[in-house]
């Protein structure tokens, strides 16, 4: 059995258009319930947490309805950052976690991450099982039985203290002038709340958020307004989170941008040097740059990489028994502190960096060169299957040829968005771009 509802990460789509209805997700919330609800005579907990989202509040109410329809006791956190939702379902001793965000994606969309009682997003095996309960329906508890909701007040507050006790004692950012970008995204409060408190001077970006604004302009995948206040206010860095706070794009004082490997990268090799990052590997998925892969190995170091998605990233952590991984998108990944990627956590992480080596960001931030790499997307329509189309498959093969031995390429389908993604690395960039654009170009014929 195959997932039909749920992608790389959680269920997703256009609210309001099929999957992502209200009905959907109460029938969803309704299934999770059945399936987390195992002893009738334990008092069971959700929590559930969303971005800004304008549509959060109406599947926040349906999944309520769900669940508290199976006998589930729902606590609402609003807006949190989905690692606070992580955090909370283990200290709250909650049955399962939601997160309601649709990540990085704009404001129309949205989506539901589920979390597991340890904190960890579900199992392939436990989605395919919900699945199976909404296909086949699920009894209602009796009327005496049915869950309460509740508001919980201080959620934020709780994964606040919890990232700042990740710093060594007595660490303060006093003198450090820092723009964060919260994407008018769920960690619009959190962020500035968070970084003011540990001493540094808070230039705050994309804390208005408006319900329809989120990762507008701004966040890890908008950089550019952030690297301009970095500029005009003379940051010492900018922090770029996006909607829902888990993935993070660090700016030098410059305002260039340094992504995901280049902040493993440096966080890899000084856990290294500490003795602290187990096994001696950082886990990637196979988008990190092979600069990365060539860095690491040069200090006796692995990459294990994965499939594209922070949640195979943490299943290989888990089952290898290494405490350091992510993707070059920003999710870091560190489970001596959190179940899942928090951008906020790996900003603080970098910060403490910076005070520790007395080094600038521009410093910290060119760990390694890296290859040149190139990332197109093309869209698709509903039904359509361009990577199944023969001529894409040709395409494909000819320029694999060209990068033997002097390259890579990587062709997927999103599991988040209708997009063919088409990436390559070599260090010939004319035959680089070539490669690419062929398969672009193939790719958009396959789709008209």
């Amino acid at each position: 059995m195959s997932r039909k509802l749920f992608g790389t990460d959680g269920v997703r789509g256009r609210a309001n258009t099929a999957p992502m209805t209200a009905e959907m997700a109460l029938k969803l919330a309704a299934a999770a319930g059945r399936y987390f609800r195992q002893d009738a005579g334990h008092g069971h907990r959700v929590i559930i947490g969303k971005d800004t989202r304008l549509s959060g509040y109406m599947f926040e109410t349906a999944m309520t309805a769900g669940f508290t329809s199976t006998g589930m006791n729902v606590f609402l956190l609003g807006p949190v950052p989905t690692p606070a939702v992580g955090m909370l379902t283990t200290s709250m001793r909650a049955d399962v976690g939601v997160m309601i965000s649709a990540s990085h994606n704009p404001a129309e969309d949205n989506g539901i991450k589920f979390f597991g009682p340890d904190g960890f997003k579900l199992s392939d095996e436990a989605e395919m099982e919900i699945e199976r309960l909404m296909d086949v329906g699920v009894d209602p508890a009796q009327a005496q039985n049915i869950g309460r909701a509740k508001r919980i007040d201080d959620g934020r507050f709780r994964y606040n203290e919890r990232v700042k006790s990740t710093l060594p004692r007595g660490m303060s950012f006093n003198g450090l002038k820092v723009v964060v970008d919260c994407a008018n995204g769920a960690a619009y409060r959190t962020a500035p709340e968070v970084l003011w408190e540990l001493g540094a001077e808070v230039i705050p970006v994309g804390v208005s958020p408006n319900g329809r604004n989120i990762n507008d302009r701004c966040g890890s995948t908008y950089v550019h307004t952030a690297a301009e206040a970095v500029v005009a206010h003379g940051a010492d860095i900018g922090i770029c989170l996006d909607g829902d706070a888990d993935r993070v794009m660090i700016l030098d004082e410059t305002g260039k941008v340094a992504d995901g490997d280049q902040l493993m990268g440096l966080m890899a090799s000084r856990w290294a040097e500490q003795d602290r990052l187990a096994g001696g590997a950082l886990v990637a998925t196979v988008m990190s740059n092979l600069g990365l892969e060539r860095f690491l190995e040069g200090r006796g170091l692995r990459l294990e990489r994965t499939s594209v998605g922070d949640r195979y990233v943490v299943e290989r952590m888990r089952s290898g028994g290494y405490n350091l991984g992510g993707e070059q998108s920003g999710h870091i990944v560190m489970t001596d502190f959190a179940t899942t990627g928090d951008g906020l956590l790996a900003g603080l992480q970098f910060l403490a960096a910076m005070v520790e080596t007395g080094q600038s960001a521009s410093e910290l931030t060119r760990v390694f060169e890296p290859v040149p790499q190139l990332l197109k997307n093309v869209r698709y329509g509903t039904g359509q299957r361009p990577l199944e189309n023969a001529a894409v498959q040709s395409a494909i093969a000819d320029a694999e040829s060209k990068l033997v031995g002097n390259g890579r390429l990587l062709i997927r389908r999103s599991g988040t968005e209708p997009l063919i993604r088409v990436m390559g690395e070599s260090s010939d960039e004319t035959v680089l771009e070539n490669a690419v654009d062929s398969i672009v170009a193939a790719v958009e014929a396959a789709t008209r």
